[in-house]
Parts: C-alpha cells; sequence; structure tokens
C-alpha cells in the first residue's frame, strides 16, 4: 500500500477549501514561485527546466486572462497588461533571457499586490 505525501494531503485540502479570491492569490503565487525557478534554471543552463516552469507561468497568465469578465471596464486594462506579461515570457523563455524574465516578474508581482489590497477592501467593505 503507497502512502500519500502528507504535504500534497494538505495542499489539495486547502486548494479544495479555498474561496475564488484565494485561489486567484495562490495562482500568483504559483507563477511567481515558477519564474523564480525558471530564471535560477537559466543561471544554471538548465534550458529545459527554464522552459518548463516559464511554461507553467504561462499557463497561469493565460487562466487569468480566459477567465476576465468583461462587463466591467478593467477587464480590458487588465487583459492588455496580462497579454504584455505573456509576450514577455514567450521572449524569455525563446532567448534564456533572465532579465526579461525579471521584468515580467516585476509586473506579476504587482498584480498579486492589487490583488490582495482587492481582497482587503473586499472584507473591508463586507463588514459595514
Amino acid at each position: 500500500m503507497a502512502y500519500k505525501n502528507p504535504y500534497d494531503n494538505y495542499l489539495k485540502s486547502k486548494v479544495m477549501t479555498a474561496s475564488p479570491a484565494q485561489l486567484t492569490l495562490m495562482l500568483y503565487d504559483g507563477a511567481i514561485k515558477f519564474c523564480n525557478i525558471a530564471m535560477e534554471a537559466i543561471e544554471n543552463k538548465e534550458i529545459e527546466k527554464a522552459n518548463t516552469n516559464i511554461q507553467k507561468a504561462q499557463r497561469i497568465i493565460e487562466e487569468f486572462r480566459s477567465t476576465l469578465d468583461f462587463k466591467y471596464p478593467v477587464a480590458a486594462e487588465f487583459d492588455k497588461v496580462y497579454e504584455y506579461i505573456y509576450r514577455r515570457m514567450v521572449e524569455a523563455n525563446l532567448k534564456k533571457d533572465k532579465e526579461i524574465l525579471e521584468e515580467a516578474l516585476g509586473h506579476i508581482r504587482t498584480m498579486r499586490e492589487t490583488w490582495i489590497e482587492v481582497m482587503r477592501l473586499s472584507k473591508t467593505q463586507g463588514k459595514g
């Protein structure tokens, strides 16, 4: 009988019980993690590892784009930012350029911080 990794069980439970807002935050964290792994892989000339992790981060950005609700005007602005981040990630992957990836990562971190502020404001407004 194979035993599951307790961390895997914890992670699955965390995802299954998370709110949509928390899931979005987890996705931002994942994209940041994958970019950091890819940058380290680029430094170490681990081309396949860099490629794999940049693609993981790109899939998260694609998910963000696909779930935008364009009935809100801000969605078009978010879409432009996500498109730009995605294009920079493609370029970073093609060139295995750490600096370009760092730029994309900076934008992802900014979007994450914005999301944290949105979460905070929605909690504050929900209490009133």
